[in-house]
C-alpha cells in the first residue's frame, strides 16, 4: 500500500523575518501522518516488496553507473579497462556495446540526447579528463582534459577545486562553453578566485566568492542577468536553483535565513528564518526539499510557502541519482523491526513509501523511474517503481 500525505487547502503563506507561523494540522494531515508512522513501524499497511529484474554480472572491483537509458559497468580488471552498456529498461539483455577506456581510479557519467559524457578521476578524486561518446554505439567523439557537463543542447567545461565532489561544485580558472558535436571551445569566462557552479538547461549560474552572481547563456556565454548575493557559505548545496528561482542559505542578524531570488534578475522575492545547525537542501520535483534534525519539509521556491512536512523524514537517507533534480527524491530507510529496508519518494505530493527491498540490496541509485542496486557482490538488479 502506498501512503500519501495529502495537503489541506491551507498550505501556508510566505514566511517573513518574524519566523515561521505555527503549522495547524488538519484532520487529514493527522490521519496521513499516522498512516506513515504505522507503515514505518511495520504494521499491516506496509508496502509490498518491489519486483526485481536481474541485470548484468558485476566483475570484481567494478564500478556501476547509470546515465540516461544506460546502465554502465566499468571493469578496471581488464587491460585496458572496459565499459559495458546495458539497457536500464531491459537489464538482463546482452550489452548494447562494450568499449575500452583509459585507465583511471574513478568514473562518473551523464547522458544528454545521444551524447554520453564519461569523466575520469585519479586517486584523490581529481578530474583528469572527460570523454564524449555516442549513447548508441559507445564510439568516442572527442576528449577534453577537464570536467564537462551537459547543459541542454550545449556543454560546459570547468576546472574543479580539488576538494569538490558533489553537484554545485566549486570551480576555478576558466569556464568554457563546449560544442557538443566537436568538443571545441565556443567561449570562455574567467573566474577571479573560485565560484560555485550550477549547470542548468541552456544556461550556467556562477556565484563568486564575493557574491557576484551571473547567469550565462550556455551556447555563447552572454550574460542573461546578474546581481549581488549576501555573504554566505557558498558550498556544493548552497545556493539551490529550482525552475527560475534561486534560494540561498545565509547569515542574517544573529540567525540564519533562506532567501528566494528571481532569475535572471537576482531580485529578492521572499525570506524566512531557519534553525541553526545542519541543513541539507535539494530540488525535488519543482520544490525545495530540506532536511534538518527535526525532519524533512518542502517549500515553494517562488514564494517560500510551506508545502509539506514529514517529522519522520530525518531518519531516511537520500539515494544517489540524477543531479538534475527534476524528479522526486528517492529515500532509503529501515523499518522499526530492523528486518526490512524501505524505499520512499518525496516530491510535490509529499513523501510516499513505495516498496520493500531485501536485506542484501546495497549501493542503490535512482535511474529515472527505476531503482538500481547491487545484490550480494556480483549482480545488479533493477526495480521499477510502482505507478503513483
Amino acid at each position: 500500500m502506498e501512503v500519501l500525505i495529502e495537503l489541506d487547502d491551507t498550505r501556508g503563506a510566505p514566511l517573513d523575518d518574524r519566523g515561521p507561523p505555527p503549522v495547524a494540522l488538519s484532520r487529514r494531515w493527522r490521519v496521513a501522518l499516522l498512516l506513515v508512522v504505522c507503515t514505518l513501524l511495520g504494521g499491516a499497511t506496509a508496502p509490498a516488496r518491489l519486483l526485481a529484474q536481474v541485470g548484468p554480472p558485476l566483475p570484481d572491483r567494478s564500478t556501476l553507473l547509470s546515465a540516461g537509458p544506460l546502465l554502465l559497468v566499468v571493469d578496471p580488471g581488464t587491460d585496458p579497462p572496459t565499459v559495458s552498456a546495458y539497457d536500464v529498461a531491459a537489464p538482463g539483455r546482452p550489452a548494447r556495446w562494450r568499449v575500452a577506456v583509459p585507465p583511471a581510479v574513478g568514473w562518473s557519467a551523464e547522458a544528454a540526447g545521444d551524447l554520453l559524457l564519461i569523466t575520469e578521476r585519479d586517486q584523490v578524486r581529481r578530474v583528469t579528463a572527460t570523454t564524449a561518446r555516442s549513447v548508441r554505439t559507445g564510439r568516442p567523439l572527442w576528449r577534453r582534459p577537464e570536467r564537462v557537463y551537459a547543459a541542454g543542447d550545449a556543454a560546459v567545461g570547468v576546472s574543479e577545486v580539488r576538494s569538490a565532489s558533489e553537484p554545485g561544485r566549486r570551480v576555478e580558472g576558466e569556464v568554457h562553453g563546449v560544442d557538443p558535436a566537436s568538443g571545441a571551445t565556443r567561449w570562455s569566462v574567467r573566474v577571479p578566485s573560485t565560484a560555485v557552479l550550477r549547470v542548468l538547461p541552456g544556461s550556467v549560474l556562477l556565484v563568486q566568492d564575493d557574491g557576484l552572481t551571473r547567469l550565462l547563456d550556455a551556447r555563447d556565454g552572454t550574460v542573461r542577468g546578474q546581481g549581488l548575493l549576501p555573504p554566505a557559505d557558498y558550498s556544493p548545496d548552497n545556493p539551490q536553483v529550482i525552475g527560475g528561482r534561486l534560494v540561498l542559505r545565509h547569515p542574517v542578524g544573529g540567525g540564519v535565513a533562506l532567501t528566494g531570488y528571481d532569475l535572471p534578475t537576482v531580485a529578492q522575492r521572499w525570506r524566512m528564518p531557519v534553525e541553526r545547525g545542519e541543513l541539507t537542501l535539494r530540488p525535488c520535483e519543482g520544490l525545495l526539499c530540506g532536511q534538518d534534525e527535526r525532519g524533512r519539509w518542502a517549500l515553494d521556491a517562488g514564494s517560500g510557502a510551506l508545502v509539506w512536512m514529514w517529522p519522520a523524514g530525518a531518519r531516511w537517507r537520500t539515494v544517489a541519482g540524477s543531479r538534475a533534480g527534476n524528479g522526486p527524491l528517492v529515500l532509503f530507510g529501515t523499518a522499526a523491526d530492523g528486518e526490512r529496508n524501505l524505499i520512499a519518494t518525496a516530491g510535490r505530493d509529499g513523501p510516499r513509501v513505495r516498496g520493500v527491498l531485501p536485506a542484501g540490496a546495497a549501493d542503490c541509485r535512482s535511474a529515472g523511474a527505476r531503482l538500481v542496486c547491487r545484490e550480494g557482490i556480483a549482480r545488479v538488479t533493477v526495480r521499477p517503481f510502482p505507478p503513483p
